[in-house]
């Protein structure tokens, strides 16, 4: 099993000391989010720093940028990274698409479709000379000129991992995606009985092999050294399990376990500014639902029980001031799980 490494994206100074941390602490590959800040520029310093380690967004949101805007940031990151990138897209929820980025909001699952079609013919054009030409439901691109072209890179085509919470968007990952990042709040019954049996569907729909696709778990794990580390852990992944539960775009894991309730319960809470109560609204059992929880030297087992022949690469989620050192030995024994990914499908 792979296991990726997430960087600060605030400072990017921090960033960089970080990427070279994770790769000497043998992680396989750091990755960047956009939540305050953005996930191109950390991911920038960490190309120029690093030798070995993949590299890539986790995510970057879709659909406020145009597929040849996201085009030219993979491309230079790829090229920064002699390779070693790859592109995570995500599509966020229709509030923040509607009243954050200011964008009309459509069915997610069919748009993203065309996107990554849409982003993979822009890259095609640019590798072999092609012309553009392509055309879908959301998106027409026809026209690519000698000044806006940057040069072929001689190197496979980058991958591209999308998000997926949601049955339809499930499916179009597996259908066109090279990998699948699922979100933390997830529980092992979801993975088994909705995240891969909509992705198999997907790669079934369009005739490929579970090998070519890496389902990337997001994974809430508590660990640390000792039970006192862990007991901390814990408590900040209680809080984000408490702020997922109150989001309704992440209620079908809910629905699975029969606790829709406990996100009606949680829903009202953040418009009325009422942080500080909603951690409290979920119980130990709940929390262990979500999260794989133990010491440094347990963890790796705890992982394997819940994850062995389900997930292929692990996206640790700890606090980003989490340093990588620490963690060198946790890693090697996590990367002994065997999975099922072989490799991208990345030929031209």
């Amino acid at each position: 099993m792979r296991v990726v490494y997430h960087l600060p994206n605030d400072d990017l100074r921090e960033a960089q000391k970080e990427a070279v941390a994770a790769e000497a602490a043998g992680f396989d590959g750091v990755v960047a989010l956009e939540n305050a800040h953005g996930p191109f520029p950390p991911l920038a310093v960490a190309a120029m720093a690093t030798e070995r380690v993949q590299i890539g967004t986790a995510v970057a949101i879709a659909f406020p940028r145009s597929p040849t805007i996201m085009a030219h940031a993979a491309w230079d990151l790829n090229k920064a990274s002699n390779g070693r990138f790859y592109l995570g897209l995500g599509s966020q929820v229709k509030g923040h698409n509607e009243r954050r980025y200011g964008i009309t909001w459509t069915p997610p699952a069919p748009r993203m479709r065309d996107y990554i079609g849409a982003v993979r013919a822009v890259w095609r054009a640019w590798e072999t000379g092609e012309e553009l030409d392509y055309h879908s439901d959301h998106y027409e691109l026809t026209l690519t000129t000698p000044n806006f072209a940057p040069k072929p890179l001689g190197l496979p085509r980058i991958p591209i991992a999308m998000s997926a919470v949601g049955p339809a968007m499930l499916r179009v990952g597996g259908e066109v995606a090279d990998g699948v990042r699922l979100h933390p709040f997830s529980t092992q019954r979801y993975l088994e009985e909705t995240s891969l049996a909509r992705i198999g569907e997907g790669l079934e729909r369009n005739g490929r092999e579970r090998e070519t696709i890496e389902i990337v778990s997001g994974a809430f794990i508590a660990t640390g050294a000792d039970e006192e580390a862990v007991a901390k852990m814990r408590e900040y992944i209680r809080f984000r399990i408490s702020f997922y539960c109150s989001t309704r775009a992440y209620w079908h894991v809910l629905r699975l376990h029969d606790m829709e309730d406990l996100g009606e319960k949680l829903h009202p809470l953040p418009g009325a500014g009422r942080w500080d109560e909603m951690a409290a609204m979920i119980p130990d059992d709940v929390v262990d639902l979500f999260a794989t929880v133990g010491t440094h030297d347990t963890i790796a087992a705890k992982i394997a029980a819940r994850y062995e022949g389900l997930a292929d690469t692990l996206s640790l989620f700890i606090p980003t001031d989490t340093e990588p050192g620490p963690l060198s030995d946790v890693v090697q024994d996590i990367q002994r799980i065997p999975t099922r990914f072989k490799n991208y499908e990345t030929a031209w």
